[in-house]
């Protein structure tokens, strides 16, 4: 079975959407960047690594460091997609990442977000 042609996406070109997503409904990029250090484990600095280094989405969610163990929380549908039921584990992490920037851009608290 081939690749997903997302997989190979580069997070660098990902990342800004995602931040002006957040923006367009006044929420913050130090938000996104919360978000994504949370689901992921990288600290901020692993995080502008990343983007500087323009790694694949596929690598970004493969290394990430330590994939919170609430994640499993994450439900929902994201882009017409239910993500817990997506069967792929790297395109469930990368939904789980696409539903909580929803879930910001919606206006959720982050104690929400977080599944704190």
């Amino acid at each position: 079975m081939s690749k997903h042609p997302v997989f190979a996406m580069k997070f660098a070109k990902v990342y800004p959407l995602y931040v002006q997503k957040a923006e367009r409904k006044k929420r913050t990029k130090a938000e996104v960047d919360e978000i994504i250090c949370w689901l992921t484990g990288y600290d901020r600095k692993d995080l502008r690594k990343q983007i500087e280094m323009e790694t694949d989405l596929e690598t970004f969610i493969a290394k990430a460091p330590r994939f919170h163990p609430n994640s499993a929380l994450i439900k929902g549908v994201v882009c017409g997609v239910r993500v817990e039921e997506v069967e792929d584990p790297l395109m469930r992490k990368l939904r789980y990442l696409d539903k909580l920037i929803d879930e910001l851009a919606k206006g959720k608290k982050m104690e929400q977000i977080l599944r704190s």
